[in-house]
């Protein structure tokens, strides 16, 4: 099987309760719209591994709606020659202003016209 990344606006994880016990979750994201038969966002649903299926239905609680996320997923063999994508994990996408702040922010930096920091 294959692995792949992508980064997408999240819309939402959702649980489905089949006969059984048997339980589905999907992972919703957003991608560009065709233009054509779509207008706005077009809204897109994989399912989840079942091995992690709580895992992902449980990170999309922490996600707002259409902040990017990474869905890490496998690409299983389908029918008929066609893949079936499956979420393996969610995370979110660190934005270039978040990776740019110091990481120890509890040392202030005294400007140099600052008269109070003068000495």
């Amino acid at each position: 099987m294959a692995r792949s990344t992508m980064e997408v606006a999240f819309l939402g994880t959702q649980r489905f309760d089949g006969e059984a016990g048997q339980k589905y979750i999907k992972v919703f994201y957003g991608d560009e719209p065709d233009g054509k038969t779509e207008h706005g966002l077009s809204i897109i649903g994989m399912a989840a591994a079942d091995e992690v299926a709580d895992e992902i239905f449980a990170a999309g609680a922490q996600f707002e709606p259409l902040q990017l996320v990474c869905i890490h997923f496998e690409i299983a063999r389908g029918g008929q020659n066609k893949g079936k994508n499956l979420a393996l994990q969610l995370e979110a996408v660190q934005t270039r202003a978040a990776a740019e702040t110091p990481r120890n922010p509890a040392q202030p930096q005294a400007k140099a016209g600052d008269p109070a920091k003068a000495n």
